[in-house]
């Protein structure tokens, strides 16, 4: 009996080992940390006022360059994502195409 425990605590702690490392591995790159607090109401109030107006609908800190990026949901449906620097200047803006229209053209993001 002790051996068929031995056996059965063996697999129940590799299970463990292997699940845990699936999830570890699934943040691996995920670096779309939210904003929170002051950057995100300074982030907030740059994109609007770039945007003249609209929704936040994401926000994360940013990538490529940018140290926050700020997704817009303006009043005529479009998504625009704003990349601010670390001074919660502009130093971007991309309208985003992945919609219901989303015609998967040349330009596509």
């Amino acid at each position: 009996m002790s051996r068929k425990l031995l056996v059965i605590v063996a697999i129940a702690l590799v299970v463990a080992a292997v699940s845990g490392g699936i999830a570890i591995a699934a943040g691996v790159g995920d670096d779309d940390d939210p904003l929170t607090g002051a950057s995100l109401q300074k982030a907030t109030a740059a994109a609007l006022a770039h945007t003249g107006g609209g929704t936040v609908v994401e926000s994360e800190v940013g990538d490529d360059g940018a140290a926050y990026d700020v997704e817009v949901r303006r009043p005529d449906g479009k998504i625009v994502e704003v990349e601010l620097n670390s001074s919660y200047g502009v130093i971007g803006s991309d309208t985003d195409d992945d919609g219901p229209n989303d015609n998967d053209g040349a330009n596509d993001d």
